[in-house]
Protein backbone atom coordinates (compact mmCIF):
# COMPACT_ATOMS: atom_id res chain seq x y z
CA UNK A 1 0.00 0.00 0.00
CA UNK A 2 1.35 3.47 -1.13
CA UNK A 3 2.26 6.22 1.43
CA UNK A 4 -0.55 8.67 1.15
CA UNK A 5 -0.42 11.89 3.31
CA UNK A 6 -3.92 12.96 5.02
CA UNK A 7 -6.66 14.61 2.77
CA UNK A 8 -4.05 13.85 -0.23
CA UNK A 9 -6.69 13.13 -2.89
CA UNK A 10 -6.18 15.24 -5.80
CA UNK A 11 -2.46 16.28 -6.36
CA UNK A 12 -3.90 19.62 -8.17
CA UNK A 13 -5.79 20.53 -5.10
CA UNK A 14 -5.52 24.64 -4.73
CA UNK A 15 -5.92 26.94 -1.71
CA UNK A 16 -6.52 30.23 -2.04
CA UNK A 17 -3.18 32.43 -1.56
CA UNK A 18 -2.64 34.57 1.32
CA UNK A 19 -1.72 38.28 0.70
CA UNK A 20 1.70 38.21 2.24
CA UNK A 21 2.44 34.84 0.14
CA UNK A 22 1.79 36.72 -3.00
CA UNK A 23 3.65 39.81 -2.27
CA UNK A 24 6.40 37.10 -0.95
CA UNK A 25 6.33 35.63 -4.34
CA UNK A 26 6.20 38.80 -6.18
CA UNK A 27 9.36 40.82 -4.55
CA UNK A 28 11.06 37.27 -5.08
CA UNK A 29 10.39 37.49 -8.15
CA UNK A 30 11.33 41.34 -8.47
CA UNK A 31 15.15 40.88 -7.10
CA UNK A 32 16.43 37.83 -8.45
CA UNK A 33 16.14 35.90 -11.88
CA UNK A 34 14.52 32.40 -12.94
CA UNK A 35 17.81 30.84 -11.78
CA UNK A 36 18.21 32.73 -8.18
CA UNK A 37 20.70 35.43 -9.10
CA UNK A 38 20.28 38.98 -8.14
CA UNK A 39 18.69 41.35 -10.69
CA UNK A 40 21.07 44.20 -10.98
CA UNK A 41 19.62 47.55 -8.93
CA UNK A 42 16.78 44.95 -7.68
CA UNK A 43 16.66 46.72 -4.72
CA UNK A 44 15.16 44.89 -1.73
CA UNK A 45 13.32 48.17 -0.55
CA UNK A 46 11.68 49.04 -4.13
CA UNK A 47 10.92 45.39 -4.75
CA UNK A 48 8.93 45.31 -1.68
CA UNK A 49 6.96 48.19 -1.99
CA UNK A 50 6.27 47.35 -5.78
CA UNK A 51 5.04 44.09 -4.34
CA UNK A 52 2.83 45.55 -2.18
CA UNK A 53 1.44 47.85 -4.39
CA UNK A 54 0.72 45.27 -6.64
CA UNK A 55 -1.03 42.60 -4.08
CA UNK A 56 -3.17 45.48 -3.02
CA UNK A 57 -4.19 46.71 -6.42
CA UNK A 58 -5.29 42.91 -7.39
CA UNK A 59 -7.28 42.37 -4.45
CA UNK A 60 -8.82 45.97 -4.99
CA UNK A 61 -9.59 44.35 -8.68
CA UNK A 62 -11.18 41.09 -7.17
CA UNK A 63 -8.82 38.67 -8.54
CA UNK A 64 -8.25 35.67 -6.05
CA UNK A 65 -4.62 34.00 -6.43
CA UNK A 66 -4.32 30.22 -5.91
CA UNK A 67 -1.60 28.10 -4.76
CA UNK A 68 -0.87 24.33 -5.14
CA UNK A 69 -0.58 22.27 -2.02
CA UNK A 70 3.11 21.79 -1.09
CA UNK A 71 3.99 18.66 -2.41
CA UNK A 72 5.62 15.32 -0.67
CA UNK A 73 9.11 15.52 0.96
CA UNK A 74 11.85 13.90 -0.60
CA UNK A 75 12.88 10.90 0.29
CA UNK A 76 16.36 10.20 -0.18
CA UNK A 77 15.68 6.27 1.54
Amino acid sequence: MADHFPNETNENSLSPARPEEVADALSYALRYDERGRPRPHGGEMVAGLAAQHLTQHLERAGFVLMRKRPGRPHNAG
